[in-house]
């Protein structure tokens, strides 16, 4: 099969478009035609050697490397143990994440643990569906429901959802791959949403349920925001604690990348609860977000394609920022089915790309 693969780390040119083995099925797995495969930022993480993890939490990296989870495609086969799914069926799905350097999703054909994977909703085409897995089930793990017991890497007490309905959120970095997620998923729970990100996201904010945009080129959020029940940032890092001012006491604070973030002892002393996860690949729950998918409730956007040959490209795209949505890298006929969908039907809708 073809396969993008780098055999050492480094920048988007690292990534070769080659030939590799087809995978194996182990029982309980499934082998999936990719049609579609997500873009996110661990798979850069990866491809840069994990520089910005510290030293100790690195992983070893055998090469040379298939990068990606998210996949969207067709049952080939299915190993022993498996039910619920039979050859032909469309499937999407977030694959052995958090795993490191086998998750292979940048491939014509990858293996998945079936608890990876949900049944394709009939809405939405692979492109979309791709989209949807890591980002969409960040949002529902950190919004929603967590699902699971393992230890939280991040912190020392496992995270916890605040309750939404009634409540006032922002969500910072909105127009992102999670942050698009967020947003809806707050709306479809009862919140009234705040969303901060640069101008030209205004109106697809707007439509995807914002109550309120804050254009941040102009005026910062934190500057002007007060008494919210939850922030949401999607962007993180050490820049997170700036929104302690912007909530209330009791409030909670959600980075999506919590690393570098120094705020701790002036949140306790606010009375503001931080919080982060680790997000884990979760059939049941892509379930759960797919028939929302599937009749419209919550939209995932594309903000570009490219074929799996072009994955240094859009690595680069990625590099660029600005992303409205997700990048999407597309195998054989996904980009043409998406084409038909978009012709034929209002939905996906019609969000720029290659």
């Amino acid at each position: 099969m073809k396969a993008i693969r780098f055999h050492e780390f480094g920048t988007p040119d690292v990534l070769r478009y080659e030939d590799a083995p087809m995978p194996d099925i182990k029982p309980g797995e499934v082998l999936v035609r990719v049609l579609a495969a997500g873009i996110n930022p661990p798979d850069w993480y990866l491809r840069e050697g994990y520089k910005a993890l510290p030293p100790e939490w690195r992983p070893k990296v055998a090469f040379p490397v298939i990068p990606g989870s998210d996949v969207s495609g067709v049952v080939e086969a299915v190993a022993d143990g498996v039910t619920g799914f039979a050859r032909g069926d469309s499937v999407f799905g977030m694959i052995r994440f958090p795993s490191f350097g086998d998750s292979l999703g940048y491939a014509e054909y990858v293996s998945a643990p079936a608890g990876d994977l949900a049944i394709k909703p009939l809405g939405i085409d692979h492109i979309h569906a791709a989209a949807a897995p890591m980002s969409g089930l960040t949002a529902w793990q950190f919004l929603i429901a967590l699902g699971h017991d393992e230890a939280n890497p991040l912190q020392p007490v496992r995270h916890e959802p605040v309750p939404l309905e009634g409540r006032t959120v922002l969500v910072n970095g909105a127009a992102g791959g999670v942050g698009h997620l967020a947003v809806q998923l707050a709306k479809y729970r009862g919140a009234r949403v705040i969303a901060s990100a640069s101008g030209r996201h205004e109106a697809f904010l707007h439509d995807l349920g914002a109550d309120e945009f804050i254009d941040y080129t102009k005026t910062a959020p934190e500057n002007v925001v007060r008494d919210v029940d939850l922030v949401v940032d999607a962007v993180g890092g050490p820049t997170a604690d700036r929104f302690l001012q912007t909530i209330r006491h009791g409030g909670a604070l959600f980075p999506i990348f919590p690393l570098g973030f120094a705020g701790h002892d002036e949140a306790v002393a606010l009375g503001i609860t931080v919080s982060a996860t680790q997000v884990r690949s979760n059939g049941g729950q892509l379930a759960e977000l797919g028939r929302l998918l599937g009749d419209g409730t919550i939209r995932v956007a594309v903000d570009s394609t490219f074929p799996l040959g072009q994955a240094a490209a859009a690595h680069e795209r990625a590099a660029a920022g600005h992303i409205q949505g997700k990048i999407v890298l597309t195998v054989d006929d996904a980009e043409q089915g998406h084409k038909q969908a978009d012709a034929t039907t209002n939905w996906p809708p019609r969000i720029h790309g290659h």
